[in-house]
């Protein structure tokens, strides 16, 4: 009993400055949450935010994309950043920037300002999730890091499952503006208790003198080549469609400076003495594996949290609010999730976990792609409680078993790189499944419409029921036909998107079962025990 007691009081003090290490862990799962919210709380809010700056649709989107080019870009540099002027001040100031950069763009007057405001947010929002990672990494023993990244976890995973529904909500009731102005209270108490918690471990200390003392320089070079890389790709990605892609001068333009940059950039990060990414981590094959997964972890929390209230809302008549309400049992069966992940991970493999996970995944996304007109609110909401069960089993296993073989001196590289994969392929994967909705709802538009033949006895039939129909609702004979015929071409534009989102889903379904096989390759780690009841 002594022993017991004595363990849970070493444990209990075990994060640098003698706090607990639960209070650190609250901590910066706060803040880790407020910024992965404000990855999806603008979504909803687009066509309030492009109707008061009186702006079109695809001049709005650009809130979304410059939020996450600048978030990537300052991911890459967060490592050098956190060892050169210490993880609690960079995270602090990270956090600090983030806060008021956010109530500028709720007090923004123009798209322009808001977009510059945006990327200062996506700066300040960068150097977040990361730093948290390594604070938890510091703070907490090998063997209880799998319950104190949950805890971490939850904050990932059912942020963007909540930020639909405040969004939505927020814009109904209030103003879009709010989306923004919400995080400035949150993140002022977050500051504060930053201030009194949190302390670089006497590692990260030596580290940082070690550092200045040998007058290590920061990789411009590679930063550049990286940012450029991310930046100029994200905008391919993002406007390729809108722009007719290859057809589009400024796509070419810039595709043509992501290979550069992506040319330039591998040879320059793997032969460089301190390099700003550390890309010989994904040469290992227990991070390189996990960094994968996380692609299609990142690709498919993303892309649901969006997809999801779209089409509710595009073909089932959803308000905004509704379609993320649509979302919350998945979000409160994503933190149970969680947390039996939590207690699992102490006795069960990371592979094995992560197996399961997808299995769970992919019976949610299967479940999708047997939607049809009559698919309800209970359907959609049961597929996305299946993904939010599965999400934590990869989640965990995925930032838990990352650090297995790491050097203590590579954890902020290899928190960066993990936070880069899940927020490159949230954007790439949102990106893909737009591209795969808008080409297969072309070819399902064009075969349907050579199976409609105009003079076939079921069209006809057709339209005749269909005019007497707006006959007899207020429409004289030729008014009355052209309805019809209006009336009948939405009901394939209809259904051809129906088949189009059945094939995104298809596409993401396959994506997690992709995570089975780089399961496979990780390693058998060292368990920790079970989780203290009190935890």
């Amino acid at each position: 009993m002594s022993a017991a007691t004595g363990s849970a009081k070493d444990f209990s003090s075990s994060a640098p400055g003698g706090h607990n290490p639960w209070a650190v862990a609250v901590v910066v799962a706060l803040a880790t949450f407020m910024e992965v919210l404000d990855t999806t709380i603008a979504n909803v809010a687009l066509r309030y935010i492009s109707g008061g700056l009186a702006v079109g649709p695809d001049e709005s989107a650009w809130v979304v994309t410059t939020y996450l080019v600048a978030n990537a870009i300052t991911l890459t540099a967060s490592s050098f950043l956190a060892k050169r002027y210490g993880r609690k001040m960079f995270f602090m100031w990270s956090v600090g920037l983030f806060t008021v950069s956010s109530v500028l763009c709720g007090f923004a007057w123009s798209l322009e300002s808001l977009l510059l405001f945006r990327v200062l947010q996506g700066l300040g929002g960068g150097g977040m999730a990361p730093l948290a990672q390594s604070i938890l990494a510091d703070s907490f023993p090998p063997e209880k890091r799998g319950q104190a990244f949950a805890l971490y976890g939850i904050s990932v995973v059912v942020a963007p499952v909540i930020g639909p529904t405040l969004g939505g909500w927020l814009s109904d009731n209030l103003s879009w503006h709010w989306c923004f102005l919400i995080n400035g209270p949150v993140g002022v108490i977050a500051l504060g208790l930053m201030h009194l918690l949190l302390h670089d471990s006497d590692a990260a200390i030596a580290e940082r003198k070690e550092l200045r003392r040998k007058r290590v320089r920061f990789d411009v070079i590679g930063f550049l080549l990286v940012a450029t890389f991310l930046g100029a790709l994200e905008v391919v990605l993002d406007e390729g469609q809108r722009k007719d892609w290859f057809g589009s001068n400024l796509i070419i333009g810039f595709a043509i400076l992501a290979v550069v940059a992506f040319v330039a950039m591998i040879p320059w990060l793997l032969k460089h003495e301190n390099p700003v990414v550390d890309l010989r981590l994904i040469g290992q094959r227990q991070f390189g594996s996990c960094f994968m997964v996380m692609l299609a972890v990142g690709a498919i929390l993303i892309s649901t949290t969006q997809f999801i209230p779209q089409i509710t809302q595009t073909y089932y008549g959803y308000t905004a609010t509704l379609s993320g309400v649509l979302l919350l049992p998945g979000g409160i069966v994503t933190v149970m999730a969680m947390a039996a992940a939590g207690r699992l991970s102490a006795v069960v493999q990371p592979k094995y976990m992560i197996m399961g996970g997808a299995l769970i995944i992919f019976a949610g996304l299967y479940d999708l792609t047997r939607l049809d007109g009559s698919s309800t609110f209970g359907y959609f909401a049961l597929s996305r409680v299946f993904i939010g069960a599965g999400l934590p089993f990869l989640f965990l296993s995925i930032t838990a078993a990352s650090y297995e073989g790491i050097a203590k001196s590579q954890t902020d590289q290899a928190s960066a790189l993990i936070n880069v994969a899940r927020n490159v392929g949230g954007s790439m994967g949102v990106s893909l499944a737009q591209n795969v909705l808008a080409y297969r709802q072309q070819f399902h538009q064009s075969r349907i419409g050579e199976a409609v033949d105009s003079t076939s006895p079921a069209y006809r039939e057709t339209l005749r029921a269909a005019t007497q129909y707006f006959s007899e609702h207020g429409y004289a004979g030729p008014d009355a036909q052209s309805q019809a015929i209006a009336w009948i071409g939405q009901q394939v534009d209809t259904q051809s998107a129906y088949w189009a989102y059945i094939d995104v889903f298809w596409v993401l379904a396959l994506m997690a079962l992709c995570a089975i096989p780089l399961a496979m390759l990780l390693k058998t780690v060292k368990l920790g025990g079970g989780a203290p009841a009190a935890h």
